[in-house]
Formats: structure tokens, sequence, C-alpha cells
């Protein structure tokens, strides 16, 4: 399996996602991780809608997906992951899921949050995740649409002294 693309975006799977970021990925599988979309049938059938055309898709749970990433489920794939939560990311990479990068998409506006470009922002309790995960070799950037300029989200992070 090779993840080919990683974001974090707080729609999960969208317009941009289904026209430009997936696409341009190579992806065969988007993946939305996302505990309360998979519990719901009404919310797993909406992200379904949403699917790039000649993809497959999958809306689960994160336990599921650490199953299914331990089973070798998707070894023939290039899967496109996309969650709300930096944390999710920061499992799959300590349980053996690689991607060289991960993109800060659009994100919910929190009370107390570290702005990070127009539309991405990080909770001040999630900034020692991004460390993490930048310490185990992952590069992250904030881009919305794939023509966005790139930032990146730890060197924006040690210049507001966050880190």
């Amino acid at each position: 399996m090779v993840v080919v693309g990683a974001r974090i975006d707080n729609r999960l799977l969208h317009g941009i996602v289904s026209t430009s970021w997936a696409p341009q990925s190579g992806a065969t599988r988007v993946m939305v991780i996302d505990d309360e979309t998979a519990s719901n049938p009404v919310l797993k059938d909406a992200m379904k809608l949403g699917r790039p055309a000649g993809m497959a898709i999958s809306v689960i749970s994160e336990e599921v997906a650490l199953g299914n990433f331990e089973k070798g489920k998707y070894d023939r794939q290039k899967v496109f992951i996309l969650a709300k939560s930096p944390q999710i990311f920061l499992n799959l990479r300590k349980n053996g899921v690689k991607f060289a990068e991960l993109i800060l998409g659009g994100t919910l506006t929190y009370e107390d949050s570290i702005r990070i470009t127009n539309r991405a922002y990080i909770k001040k309790d999630e900034v020692s995740i991004y460390a993490e995960m930048a310490n185990l070799g992952v590069s992250i950037l904030s881009m919305y649409t794939t023509k966005d300029n790139p930032v990146d989200v730890l060197d924006l992070l040690k210049k507001k002294g966050e880190i």
C-alpha cells in the first residue's frame, strides 16, 4: 500500500478534494477516517456521494482503519486519507502507516487557536502532535487548494513562538 495523500479537513470529502486533491494524487482509493461519520449512516452515505470518479471509497472508524492497514487490506492500492484530527494521522504513523507529507486544509476556527492561514487553524493542545509527526519525518504543509502556495506549518509555529 502506498499513501499518496494525507489531508486534515473539517469537511472531509468535498468538492475540492474530489475534483483536485484526490485525482491529482493518483489515488485508487479515498479513505475517510472519522468515527462519527463511520457510525452515522446518513453522514456515511453523504461522503460516498462525493466519491471521485474511478476511485474506491472507504468511510471507516480509526479502529477499523488501523486493523485494515495491519492486515494489509490496502496493499495493492494507492490511498488518499482524509481525517479531521491530526491525532488520527499520528496514530497511523506510529502504527506503521507511512506517509511523507500531511496537508492541513480547511479547519474550523477554534477559540484560542493558532491561525495558520485564512482557512486553517490549530488548537494549542494539538501543537505537540504536529511537532511529534515532524520528528517522525512527516512534512506538514497548509494548502486549501492544490494551486495554493504551501505554508510550512512547523516553521510558522516556530516563528509564532508556539514550539
